[in-house]
C-alpha cells in the first residue's frame, strides 16, 4: 500500500515540477513587463532583465508574502462537527446572542 502511494506521488511530482517552473517563469515575466512598462516612465529608473525580475519577485515574496510551503487549510466553522452540533442545538435567542457577540468582536 505504501509503495502505491509513493508511485502516485512520484507521478504527480513529475507532472507538477514543470508546472511550478512555468508558473514561476510566467510570474517573473509579468513582474518584468510591469516594471519595464511603469517604473521607467514614472520614476525615471532603468529597465530590468528577466533575472533581475526573478530576484525582485523572490525578494518581495520573502519580505511581504512568504512562500507557504506548509498547507494551511482554513475551514469554515461549520466544517467542525462539534461546532455545528452545538450551534444547531442552540435556541433562537442563544443564536442571536452568539451572532451579536461575534459582530462586536469582529467590528472593533
Amino acid at each position: 500500500m505504501n509503495t502505491l502511494h509513493q508511485k502516485a506521488w512520484n507521478r504527480r511530482r513529475i507532472f507538477f515540477l514543470p508546472l511550478i517552473v512555468i508558473g514561476f517563469s510566467a510570474l517573473t515575466a509579468l513582474v518584468m513587463f510591469l516594471w519595464n512598462w511603469l517604473v521607467p516612465s514614472i520614476f525615471h529608473l532603468t529597465a530590468i532583465t528577466f533575472w533581475q525580475a526573478a530576484g525582485l519577485f523572490a525578494l518581495s515574496r520573502l519580505l511581504f508574502g512568504g512562500f507557504h510551503f506548509k498547507r494551511h487549510r482554513h475551514r469554515p466553522p461549520f466544517a467542525n462537527p462539534q461546532f455545528r452540533d452545538k450551534f444547531m442545538n442552540m435556541t433562537d435567542e442563544e443564536k442571536a446572542d452568539f451572532k451579536n457577540q461575534w459582530k462586536h468582536r469582529c467590528c472593533k
